[in-house]
């Protein structure tokens, strides 16, 4: 990940509610930039700049922003996104430093075709992880090719690029491969929930 994200971002000097639908209405999302003991600084930056590097480089994106002429590498800690409209509400971005070591959760994406009949669970979605900070990975690849039914991936076992360490428990599970289920036993499940609505059903009208 290199600092090429290059960033405008305004000083914000309302706050509240009311203030952040005004930097939102206005093209900016509003964010929090804090860490190395410095004051937390309330700033707005360009909505569709900003998501646009999300799109590009993840969550984690590495910002440069530029603040009042100055630059200050920043990493994004957290974004909040609108549940329905799916805009960025707000985010908080973290002061990073060249050379800095940071941990953050990064995605962990499945690859490659399990043994025939198996069943692939992926029990975790993102894996705790350390690395430099213009230097994380923007996601982790698990590959499952060929593996047989029976095998748990643990987060210890997974691969990482050079220079990365896991930071989470090494005993969790993330991808599980089971035995795919026969045709007669999906069958038989379902046969049995349907006797159990039924069931169900005769016993409210019942009452």
């Amino acid at each position: 990940m290199s600092d090429a994200n290059v960033i405008e971002a305004a000083v914000r000097t309302e706050f509240g509610k009311g203030a952040a639908r005004r930097t939102r209405r206005d093209g900016n999302v509003p964010a929090v930039l804090y860490g190395h003991h410095a004051e937390p600084q309330h700033l707005a930056i360009n909505a569709r700049e900003f998501a646009a590097i999300l799109r590009e480089h993840g969550t984690n994106a590495i910002l440069s922003l530029v603040v009042d002429g100055k630059s200050q590498l920043a990493m994004t800690k957290s974004v909040v996104v609108h549940p329905i409209r799916r805009y960025i509400e707000h985010a908080d971005l973290l002061i990073v430093k060249r050379g800095e070591r940071v941990t953050t959760d990064v995605n962990v994406v499945v690859a490659g075709d399990a043994a025939a009949g198996t069943l692939v669970t992926q029990e975790a979605n993102t894996l705790s992880i350390e690395a430099d900070a213009l230097k994380l990975p923007e996601s982790i690849e698990v590959s499952v090719e060929g593996v047989e039914a029976g095998t748990q991936i643990l987060a210890g076992s997974i691969a990482l690029p050079a220079g990365v360490t896991l930071a989470g428990d090494a005993e969790a599970l993330i991808v599980n491969v089971i035995a795919a289920p026969s045709a007669a036993a999906l069958d038989e499940e379902g046969e049995g929930a349907a006797e159990g609505e039924s069931a169900e059903a005769e016993a409210e009208s019942a009452e």
